[in-house]
């Protein structure tokens, strides 16, 4: 087994976790964002989390979400990890991971340069940063994440954190190895990449996924 991380992010169904565990994923996401496609309700992702193998953390991905939302969810699906999504300030994220006593992870939308930099504002607050593309504000009905975009991952070539990163936006079996000897990656996070249709896991493309990463 590799060193590399690899979250499948957006399970929605018991075949999605099985492969999940087949692949002996690192992390497995549950979304909880109402207008996404992989939309879960706490009840469901409590039933796909206790499926996972007890070596895959599961993670509980929120956008912009308020106290009492996350409380429901962290009762109702015990998750291992939060991940937010939305413009969380860095007093935020401190802020929940004190409330909850679970680690963070901090997406950032990432166009240019200048949003690396801003990650490095997160270093202290999140236990992960991961970089996604920005969707382009002509994206009607974009999502903060899973949009299927790439960013141009030079930009995080020889880039160095205080956290661990991960490294997200369109990947797919066919461009992930690249993705990784680019960026330099040793944590990988897909949603898109891996199904067949939007919000439907694919088994077959999650191992081809895996398998490419690994390579």
């Amino acid at each position: 087994m590799s060193s590399l991380t690899i979250k499948i992010c957006g399970l929605t169904t018991p075949e999605a976790v099985e492969a999940v565990n087949d692949i002996e994923a690192d992390m497995a996401g549950l979304n909880f964002f109402e207008k996404s496609p992989r939309y879960v309700t706490p009840q469901r992702a409590c039933d796909l989390a206790s499926a996972l193998k007890p070596s895959v953390q599961s993670v509980a991905l929120v956008v912009d979400a308020h106290d009492d939302e996350l409380d429901t969810i962290v009762a109702g699906a015990s998750p291992n990890i939060i991940q937010v999504h939305g413009s969380e300030t860095p007093e935020r994220v401190a802020q929940i991971k004190a409330r909850f006593g679970l680690p963070v992870i901090k997406v950032l939308a990432v166009k240019g340069a200048e949003d690396i930099e801003k990650a490095r504002l997160y270093e202290d607050a999140a236990d992960w940063l991961l970089f996604d593309a920005k969707p382009p504000k002509s994206l009607a009905n974009a999502l903060p994440g899973g949009n299927g975009l790439v960013f141009d991952w030079r930009l995080l070539t020889g880039f160095t954190s205080r956290c661990p990163w991960m490294l997200s936006g369109g990947l797919n079996a066919d461009n992930v190895a690249e993705a990784i000897r680019i960026s330099g990656a040793k944590a990988i996070d897909v949603a898109s990449g891996v199904e067949s249709a939007p919000g439907v896991k694919d088994p077959q493309r999650i191992k081809d996924f895996a398998a490419a990463a690994r390579a």
